[in-house]
């Protein structure tokens, strides 16, 4: 498995379709080294966003959930299956 250091430089659209969020961003990806990962016994790649991203990609992933909450019917907003 190829792990990757992923920093969010920038946060520029995040939209829905078909199932799935696609989010156009900037970003630094560089090539993480096995042997960064001394005690982890699952490696995977990292992504590092500073928190004012963080906070708009929150407020962002709000927005559309909640207008894919309106395309459900009543029964199915409750948020119980």
């Amino acid at each position: 498995m190829k792990t990757y250091d992923i920093e969010v430089q920038r946060l520029k659209a995040l939209r829905h379709d078909k199932g799935v969020f696609e989010i156009k961003l900037d970003a630094l990806v560089l090539p993480r080294n096995p042997r960064d990962d001394n005690d982890d016994p699952n490696p995977g790649s990292w992504l590092r966003l500073p928190v004012e991203h963080a906070r708009a990609l929150q407020s962002l992933l709000k927005q559309q959930i909640a207008e894919l909450d309106k395309l459900n019917p009543r029964s199915r907003r409750s948020g119980r299956c």
